[in-house]
């Protein structure tokens, strides 16, 4: 789980009870306690490599435990109809690996879920923010939960709010079982990634084309195939 702020409310605590209904072990970041740094734009991490970037270690840690799990959570509160600042800044950091560049194979079988709260609205655009970034990393399965919990506090939450809450987040963890071990990409996904094998032949970056070459990506290997190392 990563949280878009460093404080406990109502965002949290939804993402929590979500983690807790999956079962398994859940890790948790903290934006920008655990990573807070800003993309510079030196572009190296697409021209060169991603260990060149001059963040590549701090965020090494959360790059790690998101290729290491099998469901990521991205969790923000609604600011200003958007994600945080810390959140934007933290997707801001992984534009190499959106497929357009050097996508993780582990990705393309991997679930994920966006939440977002607000006192009233926003919860649409800024789980979209989200989940743009979950698309082009190849994720296979991408959910989306947004909800007004009519407060600025958890606390505050009504009781009957936090039923409905906990009863919609259950039916979530049922799918998101259900299809643990078996999650394919979409349609879209397998299309935007042929399209994206087909321009990594002409070389557009260097890097970017030695990577999908060595993958296999450029001829018949998909990562959501069994035949390939995942």
């Amino acid at each position: 789980m990563i949280h878009g702020q460093d404080h406990e409310g109502s965002t949290c605590h939804i993402a929590r009870m979500l983690a807790k209904k999956i079962g398994g072990e859940a890790i948790e970041f903290f934006l920008p306690r655990d990573f807070g740094e800003f993309c510079v734009g030196c572009t190296r991490c697409f021209g060169e490599s991603e260990v060149k970037c001059p963040h590549y270690n701090k965020l090494s840690p959360i790059t790690k435990a998101m290729d290491d799990a099998d469901v990521i959570i991205l969790a923000s509160p609604v600011y200003v109809y958007h994600v945080t600042g810390a959140m934007k800044a933290f997707l801001d950091h992984y534009g190499w690996r959106w497929m357009v560049h050097r996508p993780e194979g582990k990705m393309f079988s991997k679930q994920a879920v966006c939440i977002s709260t607000a006192a009233g609205a926003g919860m649409k655009s800024t789980n979209q923010d989200m989940a743009h970034s979950m698309f082009f990393w190849g994720i296979g399965r991408i959910y989306k939960y947004g909800v007004a919990v009519r407060e600025t506090a958890w606390k505050r939450v009504s009781p009957q709010k936090k039923r409905l809450i906990d009863k919609k987040l259950g039916r979530l963890a049922n799918k998101i079982k259900s299809r643990q071990g078996r999650v394919k990409p979409s349609f879209k996904t397998k299309a935007f990634f042929g399209v994206m094998a087909k321009m990594q032949k002409r070389g557009f970056n260097q890097a970017d084309a030695d990577y999908w070459r060595e993958k296999g990506w450029t001829k018949k290997k998909r990562p959501w195939r069994r035949t390939i190392d995942l």
